[in-house]
């Protein structure tokens, strides 16, 4: 694939169109250029068409696919969901009263209106949805004739004085206080576990329409309380409503990048056209989506801007060739075959180096991940079509402005005291200063990405700022309730009726105990700890009977009560039931620190017929997806590597050049991980793409450098002139593009989503140091790998021709 000779020469100078040889050039430059108009055509309908598919884009989430579904964790959450019920997707109302404790009547009243209206939101699984206005919500007790029970809501509420004080009396005896009635008791909670699939219509629950009717509730704060909402649901909703000012600084980005290349071009035309080619990447991209069934989620929507960077990237470099050749003289359709002659080959390469790099997310087996895999891939492999072909053919018909080329011509004269400066890099004694700093960088980030963590490393919700109200609303419970929403569920899994049997409830019980020790655990709930309540309450309160029972009779009447009052804890059958872990945090070593025990524990306990199996709840499933990203971190970059260094070395046929090519590539990579230590950033679903990304778009810097240098060394030129020409012709792009890219990113660091304004830092630096990197770090490794480069290159050329006994 590598680019002919004589491709990066100046070419004749051609004023006129009818004196080009239009069979001249390749049979795919014949075939696009003279098929010019049915191009165009065929571009227009299939924007059409995928313009309009783009304009229908569901935007939403699922939660199910935020899991690692080939994890055994995930595996067997999803084989046991069905008993399993509120340990998955839920939110979490707390109702506030702001002008006293619980005990209100015109609280309670508030209270009940919104259960009612939260019980009728479409996606809620009402069976299993808890508040004090709910039946399910027991109290129990002993007394001479037996078990006695009920409503914590008594039957009889009428908001009198007596049936108040009934109420508080309901609430201390069912030992709700610090789960579903705060710690003050001046507020209590609405427990809502979410069906991800409406069985109504069979479709995925819609993120955004749930946020927006459970967010109405909100109109109840004018009546004297505060209304506090947690939860997944909740904070994609959030997500999602913010990515419409996320657009808002899609589109500055996009602004300051055709601001600076106008600037540059001094062309508006020009200019619009590369702008425009590059959306149209993007529209295709989003219409090829829809047309696959897949969504925009909050966790892609950096892709449409990674496929317009790169399509900005492409689109300039074809741009200043055609305003090279027209300000010496060059009629414009001329200009456009020369320059599609010179860069198509390393345009191309470029870009399919893009597409494999992202198509290899694909294998980490987390469907949000491998949605943003082929979103980005399709992108840039549409960019093959509206940024080399299209574009152009585009500027075949416009050309660009006589002034503007002029200026370019200009501009490249005054801009050879930077080449020549640039240039020195070429020589071994200024290459091994830049070496030795890459070096000392390269193990500076090293030590530093040692730090790196997996997963969320702040409470609440990293995604977003911590004034946040979503993040407001989590600090509020978390300081008011003595559970969490952090919760950790051990699978206890056992035949029928084998949770009745003595030695599996001791089993539980201690590991119940080995939890409650480990830090960051608040306390722990299961089958068997509540069996103990409720044999004592059976035997008049004595604390001697504050055990579990060798009796199965005993237990089963200890069991059938917690089935009664707690049905979330056991299932009909009396063989699952999860052990649920109340955390003080979902931080990664948290969690680490409950896997690690449970996992010890299950390796020396489980039997053929008793096992403890991990994981459900929300910190259960987090924890395998940090295990999941873990293991993924390093195979993705691996596969990534892997995909670039091949295609280098088919391009390049050398494997000096791709260890030139890879090595700034690796260097960046490496100090973006240690920003991301410096920033507090875990890797994560979220973040876990960013290094692919930005080998993607380094590539492409390297690929127009060092074709084109490579290419005039093979002419006979030596090292320093080959890249000063590289520098003339495609390396001032290079600088433009890292510059204006980063510009544009950078902006995002205001946006109120935390989640953007740190991918617009991490973006930013790899865009900036992918650029010196390409500038100063190729050409410094070249002076020691490839200053011969031409010269084996010609006297291989002549042992093949004449052979080696040295005969000519």
């Amino acid at each position: 694939m590598a680019a002919s000779a004589d491709q990066f020469d100046a070419m004749e100078v051609i004023a006129s169109c009818g004196d080009f040889d239009k069979a001249s050039g390749s049979r795919l430059e014949r075939l696009i250029f003279n098929n010019r108009r049915l191009i165009l055509v065929v571009c227009l309908l299939v924007t059409v068409i995928l313009g309009f598919q783009a304009s229908r884009l569901e935007i939403n989430a699922s939660f199910e696919k935020m899991m690692p579904v080939t994890h055994p964790y995930i595996q067997n959450y999803r084989e046991y969901a069905h008993s399993l019920r509120g340990l998955g997707n839920s939110v979490r109302i707390v109702v506030e009263n702001t002008r006293g404790d619980i005990y209100d009547p015109a609280y309670l009243e508030i209270l009940r209106k919104i259960n009612d209206q939260v019980f009728l939101i479409r996606g809620v699984d009402r069976s299993f949805m808890k508040s004090l206005w709910m039946p399910v919500v027991r109290w129990t007790e002993i007394t001479e004739e037996g078990y006695a029970g009920g409503s914590v809501m008594p039957d009889t509420y009428d908001g009198s004085a007596d049936s108040i004080q009934e109420l508080r009396f309901n609430v201390h005896r069912s030992g709700i206080v610090g789960s579903l009635v705060a710690n003050d008791e001046k507020s209590s909670m609405i427990f809502v576990p979410l069906v991800d699939i409406d069985v109504t219509t069979g479709k995925g629950l819609d993120y955004r329409a749930f946020r927006d009717e459970l967010n109405e509730i909100r109109a109840y704060e004018k009546e004297g309380v505060r209304i506090h909402i947690i939860g997944f649901a909740q904070l994609v909703g959030d997500l999602i409503h913010g990515m419409i000012e996320v657009f808002t600084y899609f589109f500055y980005a996009a602004l300051i990048a055709t601001a600076f290349l106008f600037l540059y071009t001094r062309c508006i035309r020009s200019t619009l056209l590369v702008v425009a080619c590059s959306l149209l990447g993007v529209v295709w991209q989003l219409g090829a989506m829809r047309l696959l069934g897949f969504i925009v989620n909050p966790y892609s929507i950096l892709v449409p801007f990674l496929v317009f960077a790169i399509g900005m990237s492409h689109g300039s470099q074809k741009m200043n060739g055609i305003m090279e050749d027209i300000g010496r003289g060059t009629d414009r359709y001329v200009a456009a075959r020369y320059t599609f002659r010179r860069l198509f080959l390393p345009g191309l390469t470029a870009l399919l180096s893009d597409t494999i790099g992202f198509a290899v997310l694909m294998v980490i087996a987390i469907p949000v991940i491998r949605e943003l895999a082929l979103g980005a891939s399709i992108g840039v492999a549409v960019l093959i079509f509206t940024n080399l072909i299209l574009l152009p053919i585009l500027l075949s018909y416009t050309g660009v402005s006589l002034k503007a080329a002029r200026h370019s011509l200009k501009s490249k004269e005054a801009g050879q005291p930077f080449i020549r400066l640039i240039g020195r890099f070429t020589q071994p004694r200024w290459a091994i200063a830049v070496i030795a700093v890459s070096a000392v960088l390269a193990g500076w980030g090293l030590v530093v990405r040692g730090g790196l963590k997996i997963g969320d490393l702040d409470p609440g919700a990293p995604e977003l700022r911590p004034d946040s109200q979503y993040n407001r609303d989590n600090a509020y419970i978390t300081s008011h309730y003595h559970l969490s929403s952090d919760q950790f569920a051990v699978i206890v899994s056992t035949p029928e009726q084998g949770l009745l049997e003595f030695e599996t409830l001791v089993e539980m019980d201690r590991l119940e105990e080995e939890l409650r020790d480990l830090p960051g655990v608040q306390t722990t709930v299961s089958a068997a700890s509540l069996g103990r309540f409720y044999t004592c309450a059976g035997f008049e309160g004595w604390e001697k009977w504050m055990t579990i029972s060798r009796d199965t009779f005993v237990n089963n009447d200890a069991i059938n009560y917690v089935f009664d009052s707690n049905p979330e804890i056991i299932n009909d059958s009396r063989s699952v039931a999860p052990m649920i872990s109340f955390l003080a945090d979902h931080k990664a070593e948290t969690l680490s620190r409950v896997v690690q025990t449970v996992e010890a524990f299950a390796a020396k306990h489980n039997t053929p017929e008793r096992k403890f199996l991990l994981a459900a709840g929300n910190a259960g499933i987090e924890a395998a997806t940090n295990i999941a990203v873990s293991h993924a971190n390093r195979t993705m970059l691996l596969y990534v590597y892997g995909a670039v260094v091949l295609l280098c070395f088919v391009t390049f046929r050398s494997w000096r050049a791709v260890v030139v090519a890879i090595v700034p590539l690796i260097v960046t990579s490496i100090l973006c991980e240690a920003l991301m230590v410096i920033m507090g950033i875990g890797v994560k679903v979220a973040t876990l793409p960013v290094a692919a990304l930005g080998v993607g778009i380094g590539v492409d810097y390297a690929l127009y450098l060092l074709s084109v240098q490579l290419t005039q060394q093979r002419m006979g030129r030596s090292l320093p002139d080959a890249y000063r020409n590289a520098l003339a012709f495609t390396g001032k792009i290079v600088a433009l593009i890292g510059v204006t890219l980063a510009a544009a990113v950078i902006t995002w660091y205001w946006s109120p989503i935390k989640f953007q304004a740190d991918m617009g830092i991490l973006l930013a630096f790899m865009f900036l140091w992918n650029m010196v990197g390409a500038l100063i770090l190729m050409p410094s490794l070249s002076s020691y790998l490839l200053r011969s480069y031409g010269r084996r290159r010609t006297m291989l050329a002549d042992e093949l021709v004449y052979g080696i006994s040295g005969q000519k």
